[in-house]
């Protein structure tokens, strides 16, 4: 695909990956359009840690996913969309259920809506491997039943599910992509990897939830690649694509790998009030990538100790940005 001619949307375009994709798009030389969620500082969230250069090639937008009328706004006029808004974080799902729910369904369905009635080309809509709770069978693919262990988790079913039904009901040429674990800088202390490395940089203990569980990590630039390689595939219409490393490791193993690049001791802590519930924590996740690399001719580049490693450089560096004696949800 020739970015250069294509007007592109991203949706959560301040989150993690989506500032990611976002600079990425800009390189391509794509027409970059951003949708943030509106907040009265006029904070865009991890778009402002790029640099001032690529971002003022952004067009950036703040609104709320549930607002149709935003929403059919910033779809106007675009040819591929990238959906990634959403509100995440299971800890803060068990706290506020119904801001999730509401958000990413509705939101799911406001940008599925828009992009039928605007003649888009193309819509990446984002799962997430949550969907698919603790692993039935191991590598997980993309026929594995999906459970809800969370109501983050059922939000994403959900608006996975009218992401399909709006290609199977109204021909809207929509594609999949679930991302399992991705990690990387910027990544805010939300996710463990993060959470780990700021508390080791700064703290005696690191206090965690649950050690055991395992999880599939893609460092983030490999992950925006099958972005971009799922945005540019016809066979990718209609599909949901599993995009992971194809690899499991515990939550406790990344912690002693990071206390080995920090170089310093420190104490490991299972905090109780960091722990799921039993019945919601999702012990294990492992991607079978097959489709992805056969679909795409996708393959992750970065090795997890590398791709950990530029982690631990980039928190050090950035270690203002983060509040380690607190839980982030």
């Amino acid at each position: 695909m020739d970015w250069r001619k294509k007007r592109v949307l991203v949706t959560g375009a301040g989150g993690f990956i989506g500032s990611h994709l976002s600079e990425r798009l800009v390189e391509l030389g794509a027409t970059v359009r951003a949708f943030v969620r509106y907040n009265s500082r006029n904070d865009w969230g991890l778009l402002e840690l790029l640099p001032r250069e690529r971002l003022k090639e952004i067009e950036v937008i703040a609104g709320d996913l549930r607002d149709a009328d935003a929403v059919r706004g910033m779809v106007k006029d675009t040819d591929v969309v990238f959906h990634l808004g959403s509100v995440i974080a299971i800890p803060y799902s068990y706290r506020h259920p119904r801001e999730v729910i509401e958000t990413n369904i509705a939101g799911a369905l406001n940008v599925l809506t828009a992009a039928r009635d605007s003649g888009v080309t193309k819509v990446v809509h984002t799962s997430t491997s949550e969907v698919y709770g603790t692993a039935q069978y191991v590598p997980i693919d993309e026929k594995h039943p999906l459970q809800g262990q969370s109501p983050y988790s059922a939000s994403k079913i959900g608006a996975d599910a009218v992401a399909e039904s709006f290609y199977r009901s109204f021909g809207v040429p929509v594609a999949i992509i679930r991302p399992f674990n991705t990690y990387g800088p910027r990544q805010s202390a939300r996710a463990v990897i993060p959470a780990i490395i700021s508390q080791a940089l700064t703290q005696e203990k690191i206090r965690l939830g649950s050690l055991h569980p395992t999880r599939d990590y893609t460092y983030v630039d490999d992950m925006v690649e099958a972005f971009i390689r799922v945005a540019g595939s016809d066979e990718a219409v209609g599909q949901v694509i599993n995009v992971g490393a194809g690899f499991e490791i515990a939550i406790g193993d990344i912690a002693r790998k990071v206390i080995a690049l920090i170089g310093k001791d420190r104490e490991i802590v299972t905090d109780p009030q960091r722990v799921r519930p039993e019945k919601s924590e999702v012990e294990r996740l492992w991607c079978d990538n097959s489709l992805a690399v056969k679909l795409l001719d996708w393959k992750p580049g970065i090795a997890f100790d590398d791709g950990l490693k530029r982690t631990v450089d980039w928190i050090s560096d950035n270690i203002g940005l983060y509040k380690p004696e607190i839980q982030n949800l």
